[in-house]
Formats: structure tokens, C-alpha cells, sequence
């Protein structure tokens, strides 16, 4: 190795300026121009004052600057000091760059710390100084943009520029090595000389990078045959093998102790490592690189060092290599093709303490250069094998899922189980969504429950808006939860109930191919890691389209059956009832209406019996009401569609004891007095009051003498139906009626404008559903509620809730008949519940006790009955409406009558009314009781 001394290298920089300088009489031997360089006296330099004159400080900077050159190793340092420290050197001179013509004549480069960069197009007057060897001057506005983006100051000054372009020739055979570019306000030929003593100095240093790039030519082409023999052997389909190589090549060539790869992923700019050092890593580590030690580095693409790092942050990369760090070293390696980021190489612990060099990041730089590609391609093939796999497990998945089609809880069972396998998750839940009431709903459940051991978990609803799960369904975008805790969405009170520990979350959407939500998946712990990954987001978004197609498929096929079951059922009720006659609906509909005062003088007081106009002549009475509350005129209702709708409704009911045409008929006549005795069109709109009245004559429709209890335990036709959504035999009643409108002829809608048409139908649904007494229960609190503050028609929660209520007073209207109406009615609907409790016995079920014709305390019952539901819904009507005091007290004077009835039981029967008929309990009334109770005491 060639050594010289500071003073000696200065002196021959020095000497290639002023070459007529004597010099010290000592000389060296060795390489010529060395043998030149000598002290320089200070009487010479006295003696020539007058050649070169120099102000003091332009002499100090030019000394500084000679100083600089002097620790220029490469090209590269050379063209950042030029850029850096000329303006320093040469008055009036805002910036420089040199450009120079790569050894095999491939294009002209500029050169700074970041390398070699390709000055193309080359403009035309670098080209032509590198041709003639003359300056080139222009305007900065002129100067091509492949120049200017290395001149800062053209495009940042505020002050007009000129820009120069000087050549930049070698001492001795005055060749043209460089061209020095340079820019500033007076820029001209006569800057030509005021920058000569620089020309020279960096022709010098050219010139001797030069020569000591032939001496390091033999260390390169062992680096060279090195890289190629690394190259030779890059041959593994398997990305960590690759890494292994590669990291072995960087620890060997920069003397490090470790060394290792950062991947990044160019969408999220996540990054994960593979291998470290010689060991490849059972599981991969993932980390967001913005928040990382490494963010510098993503940034701006530099490379950075130990000092770069925030201490609080030197932890983390100690934990990944297990050793102390003291000196570290990443460089950005990005793609030569459009500059993205592929990875972050980073050496750890220079060997010997020492820090690492510029060498050493062109020592990285050098060997991706030519292994970057086969690492990307390896990386890209090794996910290519990984999605067959993946795609492979999924179609194996949705074979699962497709089998469980035909049951929707067990498919989501099976979702939450597949999901889990995939992903390595601890549990999993899965959320529909219900879009009327707008929120999620898990019917099946995975570990967690808030029940007792003894009890069954029903379906847990929550707003749509609420939690992580809510998030994921309204957003409709995939979230990786690293730290449940931490996040704001995580409601930790189910953790803190049930001593489990959600460490982090993975929810999905599930998307149909419109790309509707069907529901959201939840994810909760990773067994095998720190949290979900990114391949286990793309797991989890190809699995959430086999979801969305098998519950779209299954809630599909459910449609199917049920349309099939109601086809079924519509035949069956066609077969039964068979059709109307012809002349039944002729004679209907061409009659004289009579006003419902002709049918019997008290048909609108309360007082009035129904169940007394005899059954043939109901059909007529309904005419009769729908004519007098306006509904033909003002809804243009047809003679003929409402003959025939009256007579098909009628023709719709089977004949039980009680659930028959008679209670249908007395139902609807109860609506008509409420609306002519309470001026109900002061309280509700006219559709709500026609949607009501239709809704009383259809609410029982084919009802078949057994409530709901009894067609889920008989698992009925109605049962497979509609017991998942609830109230069986409501949602019976309505899906007829709706048969019957969509029946030839029939339909009262049918002049309806469609937003009327489908708010009525909207209404009939609502009303029907509301004879359901769990219905009625519900909304007791909120009617209560309404009738303390006051009924206000404004609010469409009001006359929504008032609807309801006074469908379920008509449903109960004949307690509020006289006496020996109400006696005889109770009488129909216990042979009614008897027979119910016949069949449940034949079935070896034990019925209730009101169902038990050898156990029902009938005045008990009927007591019961009364005070928990009847008086309770008229005394809030009686609120809100005064005149139905009348209907209340008429409520109170029936239940005097079972009460004595039940007294005479008790001292009669010791309390027990079994073996004992109906007719048999209500004779005890003609039975005095003061003769009893003084029998009783004889």
C-alpha cells in the first residue's frame, strides 16, 4: 500500500496549480507526480505574490477545501464536496456539480454521496464541452430539467442565475476528464479565471482517484468474483435459505457479527424478518416500520446508523439479533426499476469496535444490485406457493361449509370452527346482520356466555353501531387489533365477567358479490404469535367470500323451503275452504248497504252484543261498517273486491270453538264502535284506521284451535315456518291474509298509491303481530308510559304504540260484553283449550293446568286472566280515552261474577272445580250464597 503524508499530499495538489513553484530539495522516488510534490518555501511564496494573489480568506477556504480532497476515496465523495464547499471556494457562485463520462462510454453521470446518477438525456452543453473542451454558458431558465434537478439553487433562487459549464482537463495530456458545472448571478467567461486554481486542484484529484481505482481494480474483481459466486448459488425456492446466503456474503465482506433482513410490504410498509444471522426464525416477526427504529430509514431511503436510533428504541433490535448492540448499520435497498422499497439490509456489530464505513454501504448496495431480483422473485414464488396452499385449505373449507347449507346455526358453527384452523385463533364469533332493526346478531356462540350453566343462551343483539364488530360492519373495511386493551372500541367488561383475556382481534366483513355485509367475523387471540398478520388478513378476506356465498346459499334455500311450505299451505287452505261461490259474491255486492243502525239499534253502543246477529248475515254487517267509516268512497274500494275480500276472510277461518269467523266478525265490530264512540280520526291517519279495521277481520285467519306453544312442541308446519322469527301463529295469520290479497279480485289495496300501498301492508303486519300477548307485554311499560304523559298524534311512535293497543282491547273486547254474552263466550274458548289439552295428553305431554279439563280452576283462571291482562290494557285506554270507562266497569262487573263464582267453589267444592263441567261450574251462580255459607256453617 502507497503511503504519503498529509503535508506531501497537499504539496502536490498545490503543485499541479502553480507548477513553476520550486520546490523542497528532497524528493521521493515511487509513482512520478509523488516525486514532484515537495515543501513549498515561504520565501517562494513570497516571491511569487505577484503571479497568484489571493485575498486571505479565499486562500484559507481554498486550503480547507485542498484539505477536503485529500479524503475524497471515490467519485462520488468527490462530487458531494464540490457540491457541498464551492461556493466557499469561488466568489459569486451559488452551487456546482461535476459530471463526468463513464469509463465505458455508456452515458455521462453525475456523482454524490448517493452514488451515480445518469444525467438523461445528457444535454447538449455538457455534451459539447466533453467534445470540444470549450465553457459553455446559459440562462438558468434555459438549462434542461435532466441538469437542473442537480442544481438546487436554478430552481429556488429568486434572483435570475447564469449557468456555466467548464471543462475540467487532465495536467498533462489536457484531455477533457470531467466537466464542472456551476451556477451563481454574474456566471460568465471571465469566471473562467477565478475558478482555475479549483479546476486544477479537482483535475488533480481526479486524476488520482483514477489511479488508485487501478490499484483497487484487483480487491474489486475479487469482490466481483465473490458477488458472482453468491450469485451462482442463489438457487432456493425458499426465500429464508436465500436470505441465509446473502446475509453470510454481507457478514463476511463488512466484518459484522450480525446481520439480517427487514422485508417491507410496499402497501402498508409493514416490515417482517425472516433470519437472523444463521438462524432462520420459526415464525416470522412483523412490525408497522413507521413506529419502528427503522422509520428514518423507510422515509427518506438513507441509510442510517447506531446514532440515528432513539435509545428508548436500541431495545427492541437487541431483542431481535439477542445480543448487546454498539455499532449498527441499515441501508435501504430499493428496486432499480422504480426506486420502491424491497427491504432494509442492516448489520450489527462492526468486528474489532469498530464503526461502519462508507465501504461498507457500498459494499450492500453492490450486492443487491445484483441480488435484489432473485430475492424479490423468490419472495413472489414463495407467496404463489403459499396462496396454493391457501386455496387448497379454503376449497377444503368450503366443502364444509356447503354441507351445512340447509341449517343456518350449524353453518355458522362450522364458519367459526373453519376460521379458527385457518388463522391459529383461540375463538372466534360471527355476527349477522339484521338491516329493519339495524343491528348484529350472534345466534351461535364460541366459549363465552353470560348465562348460568342451567340456562340456554339466546341471541345476543347490539346496535350496529356499537364496538369493534360495529365498526367492521358499517365501515365494511378489515381491523388487525394488535392490543385489544388499548384500543378505543374494545368493551373489556365481558373479559373482566368471564376471567378471559383478549389479547388481539381480527374482524372481517362478510361481503356478498354486490357487496352488501352480510355480517362480520371476530377473531380473538393468535395461539402461535404475537398477533394476526398480514397473511392472515388475506386468509381471513378470501374466507369471508366463502362465507358470504354459503349464507347467502343457505338463507336462499330457507327462502325456497319456506316458499315452499307456503305453497304448501295456500294449496291446503284452497283444498280446505274450498273457493267462494260466484253468486255469493254477486249477491254481496249488488245489495242494498244498510246502515249498521238498521242491523239493530244499539249495533254502535258498547253495550251491544255481536255474537246476537246471526252468522249468515255477518258478511252484510262488515259491508255494512266498511260503508259507514268511509273506507269504500275514500280508499275506491270496488263493490265486487270487497264482497269477495269479506267472503274469502270469512271462507279463511276454520271452524275451532272460539278462534272462528264469529270472533273475527265481533273483533272488527268492536273497531267500528272505538272509531265512531272515540272519534278516532281525530287521533290516528285515515290509512292507520283502515289498515286496523282490514287487520280485525283477518288477525286470526286459518287459525287451527292450539296456540304457539303447541305448534313448536308439535314441531308443526307452521313451526318449521316461522319459529325462528317468533309468534307462529301471528306471522300464519298475516302470510294469509296477504294470500288473500294477492288473490284474483280480492285485494282492497289495489288502488292504493305504491308508498301507501306499502305502508299499508307495513301497518296490517304490525297490527296482525300485535295480537300476540308476549307482543302485548312488551310494550305494556311504553303504554303506561304514554298514557301518564299524554297521547300526542304528531309522534308516529305514539300512533304506532296506540294501534297496537287498541288491536289487542278489540282481540279482548268480549270480556267488556254483558254477562251472559262474556259466560258464554269463556264457555267456547275453555272447550277450545280443553280439546288443545286432549291432544297434548294423547301426545303423553303434560298440559298446562287451564289447558287440563280434570285440573283448570275455570274462575281462578278466569280471574287471573283479568286482572293481569284485560284490566291492565283498559285502564290505559280509559286514560287516554274517558268514554271507555264504560267498557272497564263493564270488565269489573264480569270479574264480580267469577269471583263469586270462585267463592261458591271454595265452599261448595273445598276450592276445586275438577270433574266438573263448564256448564256445571257456571250453574253454581243461580245458587245463593248467603244459603251456602249458612249450610256451610250447619
Amino acid at each position: 500500500m502507497l503511503v504519503v503524508t498529509l503535508h506531501e499530499v497537499i504539496s502536490f495538489l498545490l503543485s499541479q496549480v502553480f507548477p513553476k513553484r520550486s520546490l523542497d530539495a528532497t524528493s521521493h522516488s515511487g509513482n512520478s507526480d509523488l516525486n514532484s510534490v515537495s515543501c513549498i518555501h515561504q520565501n517562494d511564496v513570497e516571491s511569487k505574490k505577484s503571479h497568484v494573489c489571493y485575498d486571505k480568506t479565499v486562500e484559507k477556504c481554498l486550503y480547507n477545501f485542498t484539505v477536503q480532497l485529500l479524503e475524497c476515496e471515490d467519485v462520488q465523495c468527490l462530487g458531494t464536496l464540490i457540491k457541498n464547499s464551492l461556493h466557499n471556494v469561488v466568489t459569486n457562485v451559488t452551487c456546482g456539480s461535476l459530471f463526468f463520462l463513464a469509463d465505458d462510454n455508456s452515458g455521462v453521470y453525475m456523482a454524490d454521496s448517493n452514488g451515480n446518477h445518469l444525467c438523461d438525456p445528457c444535454p447538449d452543453c455538457i455534451r459539447n464541452v466533453l467534445v470540444s473542451g470549450s465553457p459553455s454558458l446559459l440562462d438558468a431558465q434555459c438549462v434542461p430539467p435532466s441538469l437542473a434537478q442537480h442544481l438546487p439553487a436554478v430552481t429556488t433562487s429568486l434572483q435570475p442565475l447564469k449557468v456555466g459549464c467548464f471543462p475540467v482537463r487532465d495536467r498533462k495530456t489536457g484531455s477533457v476528464l470531467a466537466v464542472l458545472v456551476i451556477a451563481g448571478p454574474t456566471v460568465s467567461e471571465a469566471t473562467l479565471a477565478d475558478i482555475q486554481v479549483p479546476l486544477k486542484q479537482i483535475a488533480a484529484c481526479y486524476s488520482h482517484i483514477q489511479r488508485t481505482f487501478q490499484s483497487q481494480r484487483s480487491n474489486e474483481e475479487r469482490v466481483s468474483q465473490q458477488l458472482i459466486r453468491l450469485c451462482g448459488e442463489l438457487c432456493d425456492q425458499d426465500a429464508a435459505q436465500l436470505q441465509l446466503k446473502v446475509i453470510r456474503y454481507l457478514e463476511e465482506e463488512t466484518q459484522a457479527e450480525f446481520a439480517f433482513l427487514l422485508l417491507v410490504v410496499p402497501e402498508t410498509q409493514e416490515l417482517f424478518c425472516q433470519v437472523v444471522g444463521k438462524k432462520v426464525l420459526q415464525d416470522e416477526i412483523r412490525f408497522p416500520g413507521h413506529s419502528s427504529s427503522f422509520s428514518a430509514a423507510l422515509e427518506t431511503k438513507q441509510p442510517l446508523s447506531l446514532d440515528d436510533v432513539p435509545k428508548e428504541k436500541i431495545r427492541g433490535i437487541e431483542e431481535l439479533v439477542d445480543t448487546s448492540v454498539h455499532s449498527l448499520l441499515c441501508v435501504p435497498v430499493t428496486s432499480r426499476s422504480d426506486n420502491s422499497l424491497i427491504a432494509l439490509a442492516c448489520l450489527v456489530n462492526k468486528l474489532n469496535g469498530h464503526r461502519f464505513t462508507e465501504k461498507d454501504i457500498s459494499t450492500i448496495r453492490q450486492c443487491f444490485r445484483y441480488t435484489a431480483t432473485v430475492l424479490t422473485s423468490t419472495l413472489a414464488f414463495q407467496n404463489e406457493r403459499k396462496l396454493k396452499v391457501q386455496t387448497q385449505a379454503l376449497l377444503k373449507v368450503a366443502r364444509h361449509l356447503f354441507t351445512n347449507l340447509d341449517d343456518l346455526t350449524k353453518l355458522l358453527r362450522e364458519i367459526m370452527q373453519q376460521a379458527r384452523n385457518l388463522t391459529n385463533a383461540e375463538r372466534c364469533s360471527v355476527f349477522l346482520i339484521d338491516h329493519e332493526t339495524e343491528e348484529l346478531v350472534a345466534k351461535v356462540f364460541d366459549g363465552i356466555s353470560t348465562k348460568k350453566d342451567n340456562e340456554v343462551q339466546e341471541e345476543i343483539r347490539l346496535p350496529i353501531s356499537q364496538g369493534i364488530a360495529g365498526k367492521v360492519a358499517t365501515s365494511g373495511e378489515l381491523l388487525n387489533i394488535q392490543d385489544a386493551y388499548a384500543h378505543p372500541l374494545f368493551y373489556r367488561a365481558i373479559d373482566d365477567s368471564t376471567g378471559f383475556r383478549t389479547r388481539n382481534i381480527l374482524c372481517f366483513p362478510i361481503k356478498d358479490e354486490k357487496g352488501r355485509i352480510l355480517g362480520v367475523a371476530q377473531l380473538c387471540n393468535k395461539k402461535n404469535g404475537d398477533g394476526f398478520t398480514q397473511f392472515d388478513e388475506e386468509i381471513a378476506t378470501a374466507f369471508g367470500i366463502y362465507c358470504a356465498i354459503s349464507i347467502s346459499h343457505s338463507l336462499m334455500l330457507k327462502k325456497v323451503t319456506d316458499s315452499q311450505i307456503r305453497s304448501n299451505l295456500a294449496n291446503e287452505l284452497m283444498m280446505y275452504h274450498m273457493k267462494v261461490s260466484p253468486d255469493d259474491v254477486q249477491g254481496l255486492s249488488t245489495c242494498d248497504i244498510p246502515h249498521p243502525r238498521m242491523l239493530d239499534a244499539d249495533f254502535v253502543q258498547f253495550s251491544y252484543a255481536p255474537r246476537l246477529l246471526p252468522e249468515d248475515r255477518t258478511p252484510l254487517a262488515c259491508l255494512a261498517m266498511f260503508e259507514d267509516l268511509n273506507l269504500l268512497t275514500r280508499w275506491r274500494i270496488r263493490r265486487e273486491t270487497i264482497a269477495r275480500f269479506i267472503l274469502m276472510v270469512k271462507k279463511g277461518y276454520r271452524n275451532p270453538p272460539y278462534h272462528n269467523w264469529m270472533h273475527a266478525y265481533t273483533v272488527a265490530q268492536y273497531c267500528y264502535q272505538m272509531v265512531k264512540n272515540l272519534k278516532l280520526e281525530k287521533c290516528l291517519e285515515d290509512i292507520e284506521i283502515f289498515s286496523l279495521f282490514v287487520s280485525c277481520l283477518c288477525h286470526d285467519i286459518d287459525h287451527r284451535g292450539t296456540n304457539n306453544h303447541f305448534q313448536t312442541a308439535a314441531k308443526s308446519v307452521l313451526s318449521a315456518l316461522y319459529s325462528s322469527e317468533g309468534s307462529v301463529l301471528e306471522r300464519h295469520h298475516f302470510a294469509q291474509t296477504m294470500c288473500i290479497l294477492n288473490t284474483e279480485g280480492c285485494n282492497v289495496f289495489e288502488n292504493l298509491s305504491s308508498k301507501d300501498y306499502q305502508t299499508v301492508l307495513d301497518l296490517v303486519r304490525d297490527i296482525i303481530l300485535a295480537t300476540d300477548l308476549q307482543h302485548h307485554f312488551k310494550i305494556m311499560k311504553n303504554l303506561t308510559e304514554l298514557s301518564n304523559r299524554g297521547y300526542d298524534r304528531t309522534l308516529v311512535r305514539d300512533r304506532k304504540l296506540l294501534t297496537c293497543l287498541l288491536m289487542t282491547a278489540c282481540d279482548l273486547s268480549d270480556q267488556t260484553r254483558p254477562w251472559n254474552n262474556t259466560k258464554k263466550v269463556a264457555a267456547l274458548i275453555y272447550k277450545e283449550f280443553f280439546s288443545q289439552g286432549d291432544m297434548e295428553k294423547a301426545r303423553g305431554w303434560q298440559p298446562d293446568q287451564m289447558y287440563d279439563r280434570e285440573k283448570a280452576h275455570i274462575p281462578a283462571v278466569q280471574i287471573g286472566f283479568l286482572d293481569f291482562v284485560v284490566l291492565p290494557a283498559f285502564r290505559v285506554l280509559e286514560k287516554i280515552f274517558p268514554p271507555m270507562k264504560e267498557c272497564a266497569d263493564s270488565i269489573k262487573n264480569n270479574k264480580d261474577h267469577w269471583e263469586q263464582i270462585s267463592e261458591l267453589v271454595r265452599i261448595k267444592h273445598s276450592g276445586s272445580t275438577s270433574h266438573m263441567t263448564f256448564d256445571e261450574v257456571l250453574a253454581l251462580e243461580n245458587e245463593p250464597l248467603d244459603m251456602e255459607l249458612t249450610n256451610g256453617e250447619n
